[in-house]
Parts: structure tokens; C-alpha cells; sequence
């Protein structure tokens, strides 16, 4: 059974957004029970299809403590760096991967 529910990921900044500009999420989670450690929160950018070497972590951040309730936050990160993309990835279909680890 999971301790944590994402409940709601709303984009920011994504009117008018371009490749270059930061990425915005408005994170919204409930947690059942309280926690002994921090949660890690993570962004990572994936780069290509194929490889995992492509893939950008953007930002990484510690919540806690984390008690039973609600929660929400804004999670801000710079855009990827178009240099550590293949060519041809650089325009097409990707993916912004959000998580969350405990322990």
C-alpha cells in the first residue's frame, strides 16, 4: 500500500513556453501516515528513446518532514541542455519524468 497519492501535477509557464524556457509543476500529494525520512523529489528531462545516457536530471529536492495531511508545492527547474541531446532528438516527442522515492 503506498504512504504517499499524488493528487493533482498542473504545468506552469507552458503559454507562450519555448525549449528554453524553465519548467514550472504545481505538485499537489496527500500522505497517510507520517514518514521517518524525507522525500525525494525528482525531474528528470529524458533525452531519447534509446539510451538513458541522454537523460537530464534537472532538479532533485528533499521534503520533509512529511506528517499525515495534504500537500502541495511548486517544483522549478531550468530547461535541459539542448548540447547533451542528440540532433535528432532535439525536436520531437519527449517526456518530463516526475518522481517521488522514500527511503
Amino acid at each position: 500500500m503506498a504512504c504517499i497519492n499524488v493528487s493533482e501535477v498542473k504545468v506552469l509557464n507552458n503559454e507562450g513556453a519555448t525549449f528554453f524556457t524553465p519548467l514550472a509543476f504545481d505538485i499537489q500529494y496527500e500522505c497517510l501516515t507520517e514518514l521517518e525520512a524525507d522525500l525525494e523529489w525528482k525531474m528528470i528531462y529524458v533525452g531519447s528513446a534509446e539510451s538513458e545516457e541522454y537523460d537530464q536530471v534537472l532538479d532533485s529536492i528533499l521534503v520533509g518532514p512529511v506528517y499525515a495531511g495534504n500537500y502541495r508545492f511548486v517544483f522549478e527547474a531550468n530547461p535541459p541542455d539542448p548540447a547533451r541531446l542528440q540532433p535528432d532528438d532535439i525536436v520531437g516527442v519527449t517526456v518530463i519524468l516526475l518522481t517521488c522515492s522514500y527511503k
